[in-house]
């Protein structure tokens, strides 16, 4: 392989016009694709296979022009102090505003809480309940402000009114971190290079490529049914790995120059070397991330899917953009100094190689301090409780979190999560008593505050109903409860004669969190058993990729415990923006296992893969790791700060969810490349000596050879040019 990427980085830096258009009418062509693509489609959730789903399916079956999912609103009123909302002079703005809203378009229904009872037991709060035909991703402007003038007007006359649910949800605002990230980024590239041109060039061919991933993305949103979401996510991992990748062949291709090379030879020996560990690197991430599909999670799968074409796309802009920009910048990306003398050490990082060899004279005691660091950091993961973050998790200046406050303290916690109960009575010969059944054994649960009055579909045989937990939705006891009824469920449909399911947003938390918690396992057996076979083909070694697995379980096992340290237990939560502690969304641990294991990957290619390059040559084991550290060293720790900063900046002003993947992928590389890449590894490694490269003769045989070191090239490329003096020009190079 090293042979081939010679090839095609020499190919890409000589015919470096043709490449540069090919790049550009590829952006252009994604452009104009995504110009004509309609409106992307909704981050509509579904799980097929867990109950609170087929109950959702059943509600769209029998209650048509309904969706179970459509957007709905909770007006909250709140009546001056020392007042009621029963009082004349408040009862008329909400019913004005009932009547108001039930004509709007788009609306099912507009439900008065003096008709339905929601006005709380000291007659100051009371809500009414808006249904929508749509979902809140469909609703119309017009509907919205139908709703939105409806509440100005009942504000206007003294109540306190805020509103909740999903038709008026504040979107996040769109966060100025993530450019900020990028500006980090552009300066850590421009202190390590030295070189505006070097540093322009990362960013250039990073920015080029996420912009035909995204526009691409756009283009067959409707095609593949890719969401906001997944754009979002292949934003962020397309532009961290396509800087990091290109800052790995820029940083080789700078050695090769400064050892001597003239500058096509040193284009194609960096797409050989640090090209060959870019494309394991990626196939790695790629693994990780088409390996989603295992969880059975449609959306999973589509955003896993589309991040992994926007880092298929940063691998082939490293191997064929970066170096025909090399071709019109041959010199310009080099270090001041390297252009000046050409000196031999440029790009070396001494720190880095000082740093190795104390590890290596002390394996046993920094192992020890590294490991029981990272196991301390580890043991707030066994307590984490998952769930769906809702309005609770919201800043207090939004309606929603005030609606959400306003009901907990008028109805009790629980009136924020309902469990939504589907009867089907078609067996029954009197479907109306064997709901009433239900509805009565239920509320008879304990636990249950009250259940509503059952909603009759046509043919009178299916039936919603509502019940109250006296609980918050997040709160233990409500899983207790749903698992429960659902214990009790065949002796309460045996005395009714009618079956029923448990869903509504609570239960579907609870059962996308066991389905999630039961999907980990194979999901993670599958990508580090993957890459545990590509990592074979890379070093040639067994116990190396072994290490690196268990380096990983190391460094994730952190990264949670560091995400249920700031989000569950609220430790820190002010600094990173977290108005509100509260469990960890289901889907991000599963999530954060598939992302942050593909990058830890990376590191493990570029920093090792530098160690066996030297090892092959003919270096001792112990000085094949300071030999790695000296040149892989600073440009490991350079790629893994890019990476902080990308991650961390969409942290600020994004919707939780990706608030939490931010901080995870950020803590993740923060463990991975800190503490396990730069201390566990060389440690792991000194111990192991010789021993770390073993591999049977048998499997030595049969595994294709895929030369990561380039050892194919040092017959292939001609010698360097001879050094030259301080003060001197450096030779003319044909380029």
């Amino acid at each position: 392989m090293a042979t081939l990427l010679y090839r095609l980085g020499r190919g890409a830096f000589r015919r470096r016009f043709p490449v540069a258009l090919l790049w550009l009418a590829a952006l252009a062509v994604a452009f104009l694709g995504s110009a004509s693509a309609g409106k992307a489609p909704s981050d509509s959730f579904t799980m097929p296979g867990i109950e609170s789903q087929k109950a959702f399916d059943h509600i769209d079956e029998k209650f048509p022009g309904v969706a179970a999912d459509g957007a709905d609103a909770r007006v909250v009123f709140i009546a001056p102090k020392g007042q009621r909302i029963t009082a004349p002079e408040n009862r008329a703005p909400v019913d004005a505003l009932v009547t108001e809203v039930a004509k709007g378009p788009q609306v099912a229904d507009a439900e008065s809480p003096f008709d339905a009872g929601t006005v709380s037991e000291d007659g100051s709060t009371a809500f009414a309940t808006v249904t929508y035909r749509v979902t809140a991703d469909d609703l119309t402007e017009a509907g919205k402000a139908t709703l939105k003038d409806a509440v100005d007007r009942a504000r206007a006359s003294g109540l306190t009114v805020e509103v909740g649910g999903s038709a008026l949800e504040t979107d996040p605002a769109g966060a100025v971190g993530e450019i900020l990230g990028i500006a980090v980024a552009a300066v850590v590239l421009l202190i390590t290079f030295g070189s505006l041109a070097a540093a322009g060039l990362s960013l250039l061919t990073a920015v080029l490529g996420v912009g035909v991933s995204l526009m691409t993305i756009t283009a067959l949103q409707n095609v593949f049914d890719l969401s906001p979401s997944t754009a979002e996510l292949s934003l962020m991992l397309g532009v961290a790995v396509a800087i990091d990748y290109a800052l790995f062949v820029v940083s080789r291709y700078r050695e090769e120059r400064a050892g001597g090379h003239e500058p096509r030879e040193a284009a194609g020996l960096a797409v050989g070397t640090a090209g060959t560990a870019v494309v394991f690197a990626g196939l790695t991430v790629v693994i990780a991330l088409v390996g989603l599909a295992v969880v059975g999670v449609p959306m999973l799968t589509r955003m896993g899917m589309g991040a992994a074409g926007a880092v298929a796309v940063g691998v082939l802009v490293a191997l064929t953009l970066v170096p025909a920009l090399l071709g019109f910048l041959p010199n310009a990306v080099l270090a001041r100094r390297t252009r000046k003398n050409r000196s031999r050490t440029a790009g070396r990082d001494v720190l880095g190689a000082r740093w190795a060899r104390f590890v290596v004279r002390r394996p046993v005691p920094v192992l020890l301090v590294a490991v029981a660091a990272l196991g301390a950091t580890v043991l707030p993961s066994l307590n984490m409780r998952l769930g769906m973050p809702g309005d609770e998790a919201k800043p207090t200046s939004t309606s929603e979190r005030r609606a959400y406050d306003a009901l907990a303290d008028a109805f009790g916690p629980g009136f924020n999560g309902p469990l939504t109960l589907v009867v089907d009575a078609g067996d029954a010969p009197d479907p109306r008593a064997a709901v009433s059944t239900i509805a009565g054994r239920v509320a008879a649960t304990e636990g249950v505050v009250s259940v509503s009055d059952p909603r009759f579909d046509r043919t009178g045989t299916t039936a919603v109903l509502s019940a109250t937990p006296s609980t918050a939705p997040t709160d233990q006891r409500t899983k207790d409860l749903v698992q429960g009824i659902r214990s009790e469920r065949p002796a309460i449909e045996s005395a009714a004669g009618a079956t029923f399911e448990v869903t509504g947003a609570t239960a579907l938390n609870i059962d996308v969190g066991a389905k999630m918690q039961g999907a980990l396992i194979p999901y993670l057996a599958t990508i580090v058993g993957l890459a545990f076979l590509l990592l074979l083909l890379v070093f040639r070694s067994v116990l190396v990729p072994l290490k690196a697995a268990l380096g990983y379980l190391l460094s994730i096992g952190a990264a949670l415990g560091a995400l249920v340290t700031v989000f569950q237990n609220g430790h820190g939560a002010g600094i990173f923006g977290v108005d509100q502690p509260g469990p960890i969304m289901s889907i991000l641990p599963i999530f954060l296992v598939g992302i942050s294991f593909g990058l830890a990957m990376d590191y493990q290619v570029f920093l090792v893969s530098r160690m066996r390059e030297a090892h092959v040559h003919g270096e001792a084991p112990g000085q094949a790791i300071v030999t790695g550290f000296r040149h892989s060293g600073r440009v490991v720790t350079v790629a893994s700060l890019i990476m902080m900063a990308v991650f961390g900046g969409f942290m600020t002003g994004a919707g939780m969810m990706m608030k939490m993947v931010g901080f995870g992928l950020a803590a993740a590389v923060l463990f991975d490349a800190v503490i396990v890449r730069m201390v566990v590894v060389p440690a792991v490694l000194a111990l192991l000596g010789g021993r770390a490269w073993w591999l049977p003769r048998r499997l030595d045989r049969l595994l294709p050879r895929v030369d990561v070191e380039g050892e194919s090239l040092r017959d292939r490329v001609p010698p360097p040019s001879v050094t030259v003096p301080d003060g001197a020009r450096p030779p003319t190079a044909r380029v």
